[in-house]
């Protein structure tokens, strides 16, 4: 064998290896913009995820006439309106769905006395309840009529599967002697880059802008984003990605990323999703930190909180789309108004964009 056929050979292996690691078989392709733009959504159709099951119902929904709950019962501080018998629909409900199966009512309850709240887990459920009428109330432009309800996040399982607290540190942050600053190690957060893989303080449950590009192509003292930040916002978006199962132009338009009047208007529905994660995580979850045991809570002693794969848990809706709220009406809420756009004209442009759901969605 010639040397040059060794050294050929050699690269043939060398790149059947690589190829190894790409994900191979059949895919599912469907066009999502104008041609020309490279907007398309490709699918691994083998590991695509595959819709939820929905559980039945307990039971047959009853009507919302007779007593109320707080006329029945001791101590009923969330949906003490709403009936007895629909109070107890929802209960039986939310035992399904969070509860371990050995425990039952009795996870969040003490069989002998139903309305102490000496249990944590039951000052937590009803904190949760709060916040699950508030998405489907205040938080409509993001989660539409379909709503959530605690199954959404928690899918049988006492502790959602997905979820984060602030990452853990080095043991010296100040030394540059093995330090990463929480990057340059491929990660799951992040779709397995080596970006930083906790964006989540930083965006949902802080409010640092996401933005990177400028929307002019000079320098400008307006819009002054490091090389740090703009890895940090490349991560968040990663994790976006993968929670959704998406790419990137599921959202934005490869002509311009930034701009708003070419992106399609799920980027909008996006916009206030994130808005959405940033209220659950400020307003209810942090709300119980001296709630949740040592055990619930991440090495910096804060409670684990909601991200994107959360809810979507690798779908671009949650639960392939199907909505609970039909057999779950006790988590309605009355419509509430969203949180104004903030962030300037790039804040005014979302409502624009959602407003019109044809702009980028046309074939041609």
């Amino acid at each position: 064998m010639t040397r040059a056929a060794q050294i050929l050979g050699a690269a043939g292996m060398a790149g059947t290896v690589l190829l190894g690691g790409c994900e191979i078989g059949p895919k599912a392709t469907q066009q999502t913009g104008y041609r020309g733009t490279g907007m398309d959504q490709i699918v691994n159709v083998r590991s695509a995820v595959k819709a939820a099951a929905i559980p039945a119902p307990p039971y047959a929904l009853p009507d919302d006439s007779g007593p109320r709950a707080k006329e029945t019962y001791q101590n009923v501080k969330v949906l003490g309106d709403v009936s007895t018998e629909r109070f107890n629909h929802l209960m039986a409900a939310i035992s399904q769905w969070v509860a371990p199966p050995e425990q039952g009512c009795n996870y969040c309850h003490n069989p002998n006395n139903m309305a102490s709240d000496e249990k944590y887990t039951k000052i937590v459920a009803r904190r949760m309840l709060q916040m699950t009428r508030q998405i489907n109330g205040k938080w409509s432009s993001h989660v539409k009529t379909t709503g959530v309800t605690c199954y959404t996040c928690h899918r049988g399982n006492a502790v959602p599967a997905y979820k984060w607290a602030i990452a853990e540190g080095v043991a010296d942050p100040d030394s540059i002697v093995r330090n990463k600053h929480g990057q340059n190690s491929p990660n799951v957060a992040v779709g397995y880059a080596s970006l930083p893989y906790d964006p989540f303080q930083t965006y949902l449950n802080g409010k640092a802008q996401i933005r990177v590009a400028s929307s002019s192509q000079y320098p400008s003292p307006n819009h002054v984003v490091s090389i740090k930040d703009a890895e940090k916002s490349y991560g968040l978006m990663m994790h976006m990605s993968t929670a959704l199962g998406v790419n990137c132009t599921y959202c934005h338009n490869t002509q311009s990323f930034r701009s708003w009047s070419l992106s399609r208007p799920q980027r909008a529905t996006a916009y206030y999703g994130i808005r959405m994660v940033r209220d659950i995580n400020g307003e209810y979850i942090d709300s119980l930190t001296g709630v949740f045991p040592a055990y619930r809570k991440g090495p910096h002693g804060d409670p684990y909180k909601a991200n994107c794969q959360t809810c979507h848990q690798g779908q671009s809706k949650p639960l392939g789309g199907i909505s609970m709220l039909a057999a779950n009406p006790t988590l309605k809420a009355p419509p509430m108004p969203t949180a104004a756009p903030e962030g300037g004209a790039a804040g005014a442009a979302v409502p624009a964009v959602l407003a019109n759901p044809q702009a980028m969605t046309q074939r041609q």
